[in-house]
């Protein structure tokens, strides 16, 4: 059974800190230097500096972006810049974005929930994980005793529990309303009547979770779990999800497109030889005018093969696009005999197909190669990489549909963990909006 625990959640108090807009940011994966030096600025208290802290030369044992962070959450507290709420609560959470002209809704619920091993089913991986990544959350998790961004978790109920309980609590103002920067909507009511508490938490003892971003997170909170326990000290027993039911209608995932650079005798016409061995390769113009637009048209076109084969797009440089295809027949025969030890959800995959009889097969771009990143480059901006390969940045760069939630659960469920970057879901969870302190 998932464990569901209510948390006393911290928030800021807003009129001390100041906006909520000038207050949060995305998850730490997703900024970069020049985006934290900015969260830096506009606001002396911009959750920045808990969850993503900057370096400094020269950082020391005793003074780092880990103790720096401590540091600042504990005199947050003690200012009530930041506060406890003062009874365990679940969050529930609505967040409104723009996809393609459209305003959509995303619906969960912020809480705790009990973290044990994968292995007992109940809390289930999709995503392969770097060790670097585990233990710089490790540091500060270790430092600071909190978890200041919630990993998401998706889960399957069809008789709709919680959104039944949401409709009386979004009939009235929330607790929190306001618009990020970026246009998103995001909207916060408290749930803490003990019935209400009571009902969502029986229905996850019957429930699974499925990690849909935050694996490196989920993982050290396991981890910083068993190390605490051997001494003694059991609080660390649950982390902070956000959780959205399956079926809610603003679940999106984009996909996260392959650069590929420093190969070795690396020649266009040769890979194209080498790839039409296994796939049907058809060739499409795509002049300098409107590059971008003649992209976007092909796209579409390769997502309504999505049902009926594996299917990518590869660009080379120059004025031609190509469409890769092979068969689901021919696909079964060669992902089988390349990788039987995985199950068939996994093996139909875009993105396994891709990585397994392409980037290994014939480029040698292995499970080290890929950490190291010396040969690969993830980019979800479709433009910027027409730009890169035509410039020579890069030598070439396959785009790749979107991963569908039903193929995220069912590897998911079969024990399978799809390749890094398989998914990106959209929008991302903010950081800063609820926070777990486990001092409390």
């Amino acid at each position: 059974m998932a464990k569901i625990v209510p948390i006393r959640g911290v928030r800021y108090s807003t009129a001390k800190a100041g906006q909520m807009a000038d207050l949060i940011t995305p998850p730490y994966d997703v900024i970069n230097d020049e985006e934290q030096k900015r969260y830096y600025e506009k606001n002396p208290f911009n959750v920045i500096r808990l969850e993503y802290g900057e370096s400094r030369e020269p950082d020391s044992k005793d003074d780092n972006r880990y103790t720096r962070a401590a540091g600042f959450f504990s005199h947050w507290l003690q200012q009530e810049i930041l506060t406890h709420e003062d009874k365990p609560s679940i969050y529930l959470y609505q967040q409104e974005f723009t996809v393609a002209g459209r305003r959509m809704t995303r619906s969960g619920f912020i809480t705790g929930v009990g973290v044990e091993e994968y292995e007992n089913g109940m809390i289930l991986p999709h995503e392969e994980t770097l060790s670097k990544a585990k233990l710089d959350r490790l540091e500060l998790l270790r430092h600071c005793h909190a978890n200041f961004s919630p990993i998401f978790g998706l889960y399957d109920d069809a008789t709709q529990t919680v959104e039944a309980i949401s409709a009386r609590y979004i009939a009235h103002d929330p607790t929190i309303a306001f618009t990020s920067e970026n246009g998103e909507e995001h909207r916060l009511w408290s749930v803490n009547d003990d019935h209400d508490v009571a009902t969502i938490t029986k229905l996850f003892s019957q429930q699974k979770i499925y990690i849909a971003d935050g694996h490196h997170r989920y993982e050290t909170a396991l981890t910083f779990h068993k190390e605490m326990s051997a001494q003694g000290d059991h609080r660390f027993a649950f982390c902070l999800m956000t959780l959205v039911n399956l079926s809610d209608p603003g679940l999106v995932i984009f996909p996260t497109h392959r650069l590929l650079k420093n190969i070795h005798n690396f020649h266009g016409d040769d890979f194209l030889a080498n790839l039409s061995q296994d796939f049907t390769i058809k060739t499409f113009d795509l002049p300098k005018a409107n590059r971008a637009e003649a992209l976007t048209a092909e796209l579409k076109k390769l997502a309504s093969l999505m049902q009926k084969q594996n299917a990518f797009l590869l660009y080379l440089g120059g004025e031609q696009i190509y469409r890769l295809t092979i068969s689901n027949e021919r696909e079964n025969r060669l992902m089988a005999n390349r990788h039987g030890n995985y199950s068939a959800a996994w093996r139909s995959l875009d993105v396994a197909v891709l990585q397994s009889l392409i980037l290994e097969e014939l480029l040698g771009i292995d499970k080290e190669a890929r950490a190291s990143g010396t040969h690969l480059t993830y980019t979800r901006d479709e433009a910027k990489a027409l730009e890169q390969v035509e410039r020579g940045e890069y030598q070439a760069v396959f785009f790749l549909n979107p991963t569908q939630v039903h193929e995220v659960t069912a590897v998911a469920a079969a024990g399978d963990k799809m390749p890094q970057k398989s998914t990106f879901f959209y929008p991302k969870l903010i950081t800063g909006l609820v926070i777990n302190d486990f001092s409390v």
